[in-house]
C-alpha cells in the first residue's frame, strides 16, 4: 500500500508531467495556434468547475464565509501581485499560442516565462493534496482540470523558447524541474495541512481557488477568446460540464 503522502506527490508529477507532453508536441510539430486556443478554453471551462464545485465548496464547508472570503480574496491578490511583476519582466504572453518569443528577445524572458508557469502551478498543485485531505481520495476532477489546463501551456511556452534559441535539453530540464516542483507543492499541500486545522484548510483551498481563478481570466481566457473568437464559449462550457459530470462520477 503506497503511502497518502506520497501518492499526493504522484499525483500532483501526473498533472505537471501535461507540460512536458505540450513540450515534446510543440517541439516536435507546428501545432496551429487555434488548437492550442481551443485546448486552453476547454480546460479553463474544467478548472472553473474544480474551482466551484471542488474548491470553493469544501472551503466553505469546512470554514464558513470568512475563511472562504478571506482565502478566495487574498489568493487572487498574491496571484495577480506576481502577475504583474513577471509580466513586467517578459511573461505576459507565457500562454499565448501565437505572440512567442521572437529571436531578438534575450534569455531574461524565457526564464521569466518559466518562473510564470511555475507560479501558475503551485496553487493548482497545493489544491490537488488538500482534496486528498478533505476528501480520503485526490479529486479526479481536480487532477484533469489541472493536467488539460498544463498541455497548452507547455506548448505555446515551448514554442516561445524555440524561437528564442533554446535547444531540446534545456527545455525538457525546464519542464522537467516545474513537474517536479508541482509534485512537490502537492506532497507539501498533503502533508504540511493535515496536521493543521480545519479552518486554516478552508482558507488554504480558497486561497488556492482564487489564485486559479485570476490566472485563467489574465491569461487562458484571453488567448481562448483571441483565437476561437464566437467559438470560446461554448468549448468553455463543454470543458465545464465534463469536468461536473466526473466530480460526480468520482
Amino acid at each position: 500500500m503506497i503511502p497518502e503522502w506520497i501518492m499526493a506527490g504522484l499525483w500532483g508529477l501526473i498533472a505537471g508531467s501535461a507540460l512536458l507532453i505540450g513540450a515534446l508536441f510543440a517541439y516536435l510539430f507546428k501545432i496551429p495556434s487555434r488548437i492550442v486556443a481551443s485546448i486552453m478554453a476547454f480546460g479553463a471551462g474544467v478548472l472553473l468547475s474544480a474551482i466551484s464545485l471542488e474548491l470553493m465548496e469544501e472551503s466553505f464547508t469546512l470554514g464558513g464565509y470568512y475563511n472562504m472570503l478571506i482565502g478566495f480574496l487574498m489568493g487572487a491578490v498574491i496571484f495577480t501581485v506576481i502577475n504583474v511583476y513577471l509580466a513586467r519582466k517578459g511573461a505576459k504572453h507565457r500562454k499565448r499560442s501565437q505572440k512567442q518569443l521572437g529571436s531578438d528577445e534575450d534569455d531574461s524572458n524565457s526564464l521569466a516565462i518559466a518562473a510564470g508557469s511555475v507560479i501558475d502551478g503551485i496553487p493548482e498543485s497545493i489544491a490537488i493534496g488538500l482534496t486528498m485531505i478533505t476528501g480520503g481520495a485526490v479529486s479526479v476532477a481536480t487532477v484533469i482540470a489541472i493536467f488539460i489546463s498544463n498541455i497548452p501551456e507547455g506548448l505555446s511556452s515551448t514554442a516561445g523558447f524555440k524561437k528564442a534559441g533554446w535547444g531540446f535539453r534545456p527545455i525538457f530540464i525546464l519542464w522537467s524541474v516545474i513537474a517536479i516542483s508541482s509534485a512537490i507543492a502537492s506532497l507539501a499541500g498533503y502533508s504540511i495541512f493535515s496536521h493543521l486545522p480545519p479552518s486554516v484548510i478552508s482558507l488554504t483551498l480558497a486561497l488556492a481557488a482564487g489564485g486559479i481563478l485570476a490566472m485563467l481570466v489574465d491569461t487562458m481566457i484571453p488567448e481562448a477568446f483571441s483565437e476561437t473568437h464566437n467559438m470560446a464559449g461554448l468549448i468553455t462550457v463543454l470543458g465545464f460540464i465534463t469536468s461536473f459530470i466526473l466530480s460526480k462520477i468520482g
